[in-house]
């Protein structure tokens, strides 16, 4: 596969942006495979994605950030460039459930999508063995109420070690304290039933049952000092009826939740994803 840079970045809506852009990719005989962009009214800001031919370009992929400074600082640009020989590198949190962290790990190993998984964190044992038997470091944390803080700093000393790019919650039962939070803001992805916030609490796919709810669904989302509340990346649903049982919609549930969570994922890695606001825009 040929070598892409990917520019991505938001800044305030003006005219000219587009041109200014597009005649810099042109003069250096860049070749464009993919752009979109969208303008986001209420916060009067311009959003923009461009996936370039690296090797296009008349000058060496590596000085593309130096050149385009100047106008990155003229539009006030919020800007990243990647580099598809640089994957990102994810980092992946679980508890006991497995069916997320399993379809990610099988994932990373088929590279549907590029990532690199530096290793697994998590406050149980129980996949230590499948977590190592992909060559991937297993780092078992427990959180309790006496030791939060320091478990949460000892993860948070490991994502900085690992260089990671992205945290992954992959149904980690935990909820990080607002200084990972904050530390890590637009870094950190987390999963969820769809159900929030009318069945919240234990089984919630049982309370669902109870009140015969016609469609389940997921949602993928950054992670805030809020709990779930913070911008969506992702979402789906699919339909369920009277013959399901509270177990029926559990695994469905959970087929749901391994698609959004991919999904997600996948629009993040590869730059699809801006934040706006409380909200994001996500390029398809």
């Amino acid at each position: 596969m040929d070598r892409t840079l990917t520019l991505s970045f938001s800044c305030p809506d003006t005219s000219g942006i587009v041109a200014e852009v597009s005649s810099f990719i042109a003069q250096h005989q860049g070749w464009i495979t993919e752009a979109s962009q969208h303008s986001e009214t209420e916060l009067s800001r311009f959003f923009m994605r461009v996936e370039m031919r690296a090797s296009s370009f008349t000058f060496p992929a590596e000085e593309f950030g130096t050149r385009f400074t100047p106008i990155a600082q003229k539009y006030k640009m919020d800007w990243l460039l990647s580099d598809s020989q640089k994957p990102r590198r994810v980092i992946l949190l679980c508890s006991k459930q497995e069916h997320c962290l399993y379809d990610l790990l099988a994932r990373h190993v088929a590279q549907d999508f590029a990532f690199i998984v530096p290793c697994v964190i998590s406050n149980h044992e129980d996949h230590r063995k499948i977590v190592e038997a992909h060559g991937i470091p297993f780092h078992y944390i427990p959180v309790t109420p006496e030791n939060k803080d320091a478990a949460y700093r000892q993860m948070e000393t490991i994502f900085r070690q690992e260089k990671a790019d992205l945290i992954v919650l992959a149904r980690y039962m935990q909820v990080l304290d607002a200084q990972l939070c904050r530390n890590f803001a637009g870094k950190i992805i987390n999963i969820h039933h769809s159900f929030l916030p009318s069945f919240a609490g234990a089984k919630p796919y049982h309370q669902a049952h109870r009140r015969g709810v016609k469609l389940i669904g997921a949602t993928c989302h950054f992670v805030t000092p809020d709990l779930d509340e913070g911008p969506i990346v992702e979402q789906d649903v699919i339909r369920v009826d009277h013959s399901d049982s509270p177990e029926d919609m559990v695994e469905l549930g959970k087929d749901i939740e391994k698609v959004v969570l991919a999904r997600g994922l996948r629009a993040v890695v590869e730059d699809r994803v801006l934040l706006a606001g409380h909200k994001t825009v996500v390029f398809r």
